[in-house]
Order: C-alpha cells, then sequence, then structure tokens
C-alpha cells in the first residue's frame, strides 16, 4: 500500500470504527437483518457504489468496475447476522436488543468489507469487476443457500469468490488458511425419548425411566467418533442441550426427554456414518427400556472446502499485507463450521483467517458473553481485501 493510500485509510479509520460500533449495539439475529442490511446499503450508496438490496431476503450486494481494461470478476463476502446471546461486556457500545449480540465479529467483518469498498470506489486501480457480497444469517440460517437460490452468482457472475474471519487469542495482524477441506459440515441433531413416567419415589419400578435412558444414551452416543469412524478421520459430536422434567416436581419422572447437539465432519462418508449411528443407538436404548425415539437429524451446509489454486492467491494477498512470516498456509482444518461452504461448491475460492490479538477484549473466545471484535484490525482486514483484489485484477494503489 502505497503512502496516498495509507493516508486514505487511515483518515477512513474513524468512521470505519464507528460503523463498526454501531453494528455492534444494534445486532440482529439471522433473516431479521433489517436495520444492518439498510445501514450497509445507505453507506455503499452514499460512497457511490451500485448496490442491489433483498438479495436473499436481506442480502446486500455492490458492484464497482475498475478503470484498467479486464474481463475477470470476483466477489467479496462478509456476514452480517448477530448470535442469541446475552452481553456482557459492559462497553459503551454494548448490545442495546437484548439477548442478541455480535459475539462473533460479524460486525467487524462486515465494517472490513464496507472499508474496502470505499478505498476501491475512492481508486478503482484494477481491471475487471468487485463484488462486495453482505450475507445475512450465516449462524445456521441458510443465509448463504438464500442467496445462491436468488441467483447469486447468475446476477453478479464472478470467476472466484473469498471470504474473511476474524480469530481472538491467535497474534495481532497474522493470517491462516489451508488448502482443501478446511472447516466442517456442521449439522444439528435432536433425539426424543418416550416412555411413561411415573412417581419416582413410591413406584419406579412401574415406569419406563426415560432418565436413565438418555444417560446411556449420551454415553453410547461417543463411541460413535472413537468406534465407528476411523481413527485417521476427524469427527466430533456433542452435546449442546438436555431438557427434561421439572425442578419444581422432582419426585416426578418424566415420561419425555429431548436430548440436542452439534455433529461435525469433513467428508460426506463420516456423515453418513454418524446419522446412521445416532439413529441405530437411540431406537435400540430406546427399545431396550421399554420406550420410543424419535431422531431429527439435520445436515446444515458441507464443509468448507478451499480451492488449491484461489487459497495460494489468497495466502499471497495476506503475505503482501503482513509478509510471508505471518501467513500460515497450511494451518489445517479446524471443526467450526462456515456457510461460506455452499458458495465454495457454486464457485472456486477460499476462506481466510485473520489473528485480531491476544489482549483486551477481543482475547475472549468467539462465541461468548465477553467477546468484542477488535477495532485495530479494521485496517489489517481493509488491506487484505486490497490485496487480493490486486493479486486477482492488478494494481490497487501502488
Amino acid at each position: 500500500m502505497n503512502d496516498d493510500a495509507k493516508a486514505r485509510l487511515d483518515a477512513l479509520q474513524p468512521e470505519l470504527v464507528a460503523i463498526r460500533r454501531d453494528i455492534h449495539a444494534h445486532p440482529e439475529m439471522g433473516m431479521e437483518e433489517v436495520r444492518t442490511s439498510a445501514l450497509v446499503a445507505e453507506k455503499l450508496r452514499g460512497w457511490g457504489l451500485n448496490v442491489t438490496e433483498g438479495v436473499g431476503k436481506y442480502g446486500v450486494v455492490a458492484t464497482l468496475k475498475g478503470r484498467q481494461p479486464g474481463q475477470r470478476a470476483i466477489g467479496l463476502r462478509c456476514d452480517m447476522d448477530a448470535l442469541s446471546i446475552t452481553e456482557a461486556t459492559g462497553l459503551p457500545h454494548a448490545s442495546r436488543n437484548p439477548g442478541v449480540m455480535h459475539a462473533c465479529g460479524h460486525d467487524g467483518h462486515t465494517t472490513m468489507l464496507l472499508g474496502a469498498a470505499k478505498m476501491l470506489k475512492d481508486d478503482p486501480d484494477f481491471g475487471g469487476t468487485v463484488h462486495f457480497i453482505f450475507q445475512p444469517a450465516e449462524e445456521g440460517r441458510g443465509g448463504a443457500k438464500a442467496m445462491i437460490e436468488d441467483g447469486l452468482f447468475d446476477r453478479f457472475p464472478v470467476d472466484a469468490v473469498y471470504g474473511l474471519h476474524n480469530k481472538p487469542n491467535r497474534p495481532f495482524g497474522t493470517f491462516a488458511i489451508q488448502p482443501g477441506p478446511a472447516m466442517a459440515a456442521g449439522d444439528r441433531w435432536v433425539v426424543t425419548f418416550r416412555g411413561t413416567g411415573g412417581h419416582g419415589g413410591s413406584t419406579p419400578h412401574m415406569a419406563t425411566d426415560v432418565t436413565v435412558l438418555t444417560a446411556q444414551f449420551i454415553l453410547a452416543v461417543q463411541t460413535i467418533i472413537s468406534r465407528n469412524v476411523a481413527a485417521i478421520d476427524s469427527a466430533v459430536i456433542s452435546v449442546g442441550a438436555i431438557h427434561g422434567g421439572s425442578l419444581l416436581s422432582t419426585n416426578v419422572m418424566p415420561a419425555e426427554m429431548v436430548i440436542g447437539g452439534t455433529a461435525r465432519s469433513f467428508t460426506e462418508e463420516v456423515r453418513d456414518i454418524m446419522e446412521r449411528r445416532m439413529r441405530e443407538l437411540a431406537a435400540g436404548l430406546a427399545a431396550s427400556f421399554g420406550c420410543t425415539a424419535e431422531v431429527e437429524y439435520h445436515r446444515r451446509g458441507t464443509a468448507v472446502v478451499n480451492h488449491v489454486e484461489q487459497t495460494g492467491i489468497a495466502a499471497k494477498a495476506a503475505a503482501g499485507v503482513v509478509g510471508e512470516d505471518k501467513v500460515n498456509a497450511n494451518a489445517g482444518p479446524v471443526t467450526g463450521g462456515e456457510d461460506f461452504s455452499l458458495m465454495l461448491k457454486a464457485r472456486p475460492g477460499s476462506f481466510m483467517f485473520m489473528g485480531i490479538g491476544a489482549g483486551g477484549p477481543s482475547s475472549e473466545g468467539l462465541h461468548t458473553p465477553t467477546y468484542d471484535f477488535n477495532d485495530d484490525a479494521i485496517p489489517v482486514g481493509v488491506q487484505y481485501w486490497l490485496s487480493l483484489v490486486k493479486q486477482e485484477l492488478g494494481s490497487v494503489g501502488e
């Protein structure tokens, strides 16, 4: 980045921080991003970009053509939604929407892409077209799917598409990426056991006990990973919710117990094994206790599989910002999920992680009530996007 571009980015930083904190203070769940998408569209239009709203309900796409000759087009994608978490940061810009907060940094992602759009609009020294994709509902509510089904890549054709996600507790200004399988498919499951219920004090022997059945199932489901999935394959099954009975009537044995959780995998073969064995274990254990089982297994997206060529391009772009020594180009896969996977199935591309520092609020983990995006990382993310455009479409700010 030349001195003029750096000066422009430095001058833009206060506005970007204000935008990020405004979005943070007004978080919205997936497919409810009314205010956020309107703010994004307003900023982009105010900066002179061509904006399309309502793509996949609340998605926003801005398009910018470079002043140099070129026919290639790329997409740069961020996510805009928040999570159902009660914020506990105590910050002045903390959530004003009770029970909802930006605990995954999507407010920062949105702001960094807005900053890149502004910088490129002010100096479109590249050849081809950039589509800035602001996606709703990444956190399990189908935003990528909705945008694709609404003709995202037909209406805004791209030769490649790229995503970027922050990583707290990773050194500030570092980047990490993995060619091939990089993130897991994030499935959700719910098992409902039903029995007769009964009096836990006087006649437990006359009841079919779903509580002991539930305990046995929770232990048994862990054997899927240890005994059904090959040792060289990575997979995770975790229980995240257990519901049954009442603490106001602890002498009552419930007639129904509901258990829910997540399952993560990198291949369809392992995914099939996990679903099949979960159904078999639930049915078999329920029958042995004289109960019934109902299993719901919801496949959410697919594994994030980065394309090799675009991963190399992304790594080179990151190195152009922070140096090769701060870019891990073979970081290994992680079992977090991302619906950007669907965009990578539709078009070539890659998904990058950016370290935002180990100090201050951002050191708290993602999806925790005390997390906050590190505003100092905004210019680094903007520079990464600019460097990526340079790698794909030619000179930017040289």
